[in-house]
């Protein structure tokens, strides 16, 4: 069994939104799992975030979605594969 993941941290969050949903809209069918997290909540809300994605499907797409994602200027992501050796 073989687990993809890509992690996104956006560095201010606000202004990068748009971009990323754009892009992840646009690589939807890929997506599983799909997870946001930013530190404070009402007048306390972090420009920092964290997507975590599972990704499924086509190799190529997986690594479009990531280059995509690594274009936008203040976003790292890092693509990760784990497996379990049975």
């Amino acid at each position: 069994m073989e687990k993809t993941v890509l992690l996104v941290l956006l560095s201010h969050r606000r202004d990068e939104a748009v971009k990323v949903q754009q892009i992840l809209t646009e690589y939807g069918c890929i997506i599983k799992t799909r997870l946001g997290i930013h530190d404070g909540v009402l007048d306390k809300c972090s420009e920092v975030g964290l997507l975590m994605l599972e990704l499924v499907g086509d190799e190529t797409e997986i690594n479009k979605l990531n280059s995509s994602l690594q274009a936008i200027k203040g976003i790292s992501a890092k693509l990760v594969k784990l497996s379990l050796n049975n």
